[in-house]
């Protein structure tokens, strides 16, 4: 008799399959993640790929932070209003919504990547979501809106509890493959460093 309840623990992964709106719920109760991350940017014309390496966060209410430590140091700070972005320590680029707002709709795309965020994908995306077991989920793609499709042939995201990668197509042939690992939920709020980073420039 004991073995049923370890049966059924056993196969209960198998029997709920996920779904997008789960994924999302999931999301949603990860207010905020941080997580390290390896980049590889295959460019047709080049015979090696380029790699770099760093750490990131996304916090639901703040936006991103996006610290590059290798091949140099690039630190990106993304919110709905603004992008600041400092190379090797140089002075801060800052770009306001109201003066690219292009890069705006994509910066929203991007934090909606994250969250899983169903309504904001539909707007831009065919989707194709497929649970491929034991928890682990397969999330294709395929922009239909501009200036989207003119730049990305499809977006691949995967993952399990996290996401843990994003794959970028885009129409020039070129592909860029993103890993996260190390994924982290606490501390639950911003450290003080944090929260100045995201309040400076």
């Amino acid at each position: 008799m004991r073995l049923m309840p370890l049966l059924i623990l056993l196969l209960s992964p198998f029997a709920n399959a996920i779904t997008l709106d789960e994924l999302q719920q999931r999301f949603t109760e990860q207010p905020l993640v941080r997580a390290h991350f390896d980049q590889t940017r295959s460019i047709k014309d080049l015979p090696q790929p380029l790699r770099s390496q760093g750490e990131m966060l996304i916090a639901r209410e703040q936006g991103l932070l996006w610290d590059q430590k290798t091949p140099f140091t690039m630190t990106l700070m993304l919110d709905d209003s603004r992008m600041v972005q400092i190379i090797n320590g140089q002075a801060p680029q800052v770009i306001t919504a109201q003066h690219n707002p292009q890069m705006f709709q994509f910066n929203h795309l991007l934090r909606a990547l994250f969250q899983a965020d169903r309504k904001v994908l539909e707007q831009n995306f065919r989707i194709d979501f497929q649970d491929k077991g034991e928890g682990r989920w397969l999330l294709n793609l395929t922009p239909t809106t501009t200036p989207l499709d003119k730049i990305f042939a499809g977006l691949e995201l995967a993952g399990q509890r996290y996401l843990e990668t994003i794959q970028l197509n885009d129409k020039q042939g070129d592909r860029t493959t993103i890993v996260f690992s190390q994924h982290r939920l606490t501390p639950a709020t911003l450290t003080a460093d944090e929260r100045q980073r995201f309040a400076a420039h």
